[in-house]
């Protein structure tokens, strides 16, 4: 009966952490100017910023409640 040939090929990788790596050039954003949107996009984003800020005066509104400040004393 015919064996066929046992091929044992190791694979070694080498690890390094990536602070004793060497440094890789970073990615430069000067000069790249302001992204170009659609209107939807654009209008999408206003509304989460008017989002966001309405739910930041909800929470601090909520605080300055829950700490008393709105409460009459009389």
């Amino acid at each position: 009966m015919a064996s066929l040939p046992k091929i044992h090929q190791e694979m070694c990788f080498r690890v390094v952490h990536p602070l004793d790596d060497v440094a890789e050039a970073k990615c430069s954003s000067a000069g790249l100017g302001p992204i170009e949107m659609t209107r939807s996009v654009r209008w999408s984003l206003v509304a989460l910023r008017a989002y966001l800020v309405a739910m930041g005066v909800l929470l601090a509104y909520h605080v300055l409640d829950m700490a008393g400040v709105f409460h009459s004393t009389h």
